[in-house]
């Protein structure tokens, strides 16, 4: 069995105030064809834990202040749901994306460069590290490919759900911290001018508390899905 440790067990580090992760939208683009259009709603909060995400607009892109997790180990889960309309699919630059497995690769490999390019102070674990945890650990860790973290981009989940948030409390418990990064979803589509559109949809989450702290919806536009795609991680961590 696994103890968890309370956030006010004594000699503890004090926990960051979670409300800051929230910076005022920065980017917002209407993709066609595709509906990942997020909002969360505020929800009862424990006494001891970094409240749930504000609430906000449907498609509102929140970057995400990195400040208060610096230092902190986070678990980022890889990505299981890639989407893209028959538009985008035909379209040849669409070709390194059509194999499932590849799709899922190349959007972590983003997210990934994104993360640790830009939020430098903060200690990501990444998706093959999460997986060799597993390997390691059977029985003890759900396979992070396999949580079922795609329901995260329902817009009123403002709390992590069971089974996925007793999955989640056993890997933060040997990961280290308590949050995760969650890309839930990835949708493309390309409109009649010719550019693709990327809409990722993101969420932070208190293992523990099973507060969601952090929602986004990132939005770009590119000539290519990787460009697009990029575009939309930038709007994660807004020039200063």
């Amino acid at each position: 069995m696994i103890t968890f440790r309370g956030p006010d067990t004594p000699g503890k580090r004090p926990l960051p105030t979670f409300d800051r992760l929230i910076r005022p939208p920065v980017h917002s683009l209407k993709v066609l064809g595709l509906s990942l259009a997020l909002a969360c709603s505020r929800g009862p909060t424990p006494a001891s834990a970094p409240p749930p995400a504000e609430a906000q607009k449907p498609a509102d892109t929140h970057g995400l202040a990195v400040a208060p997790l610096a230092g902190q180990a986070v678990a980022v889960l890889p990505i299981t749901m890639v989407l893209a309309d028959s538009a985008a699919e035909g379209d040849s630059s669409y070709a390194p994306w059509h194999d499932r497995r590849s799709a899922l690769a190349r959007a972590d490999s983003l997210i990934a460069e994104t993360l640790t390019g830009r939020g430098p102070e903060v200690h990501w674990v990444l998706p093959p590290e999460l997986r060799k945890m597993a390997r390691r650990a059977p029985g003890m860790l759900t396979d992070p490919d396999q949580m079922g973290q795609a329901m995260m981009r329902a817009p009123q989940l403002n709390r992590l759900p069971d089974p996925l948030r007793s999955s989640l409390r056993t890997l933060v418990a040997i990961a280290g911290g308590r949050m995760v990064f969650i890309p839930a979803a990835l949708g493309f589509a390309r409109d009649a001018t010719g550019s693709t559109h990327a809409t990722l949809s993101l969420v932070l989450a208190d293992a523990r508390s099973g507060n969601v702290v952090w929602r986004s919806l990132a939005a770009g536009a590119g000539a290519t899905p990787d460009a697009a795609l990029e575009q939309a991680l930038r709007t994660i961590f807004p020039a200063e």
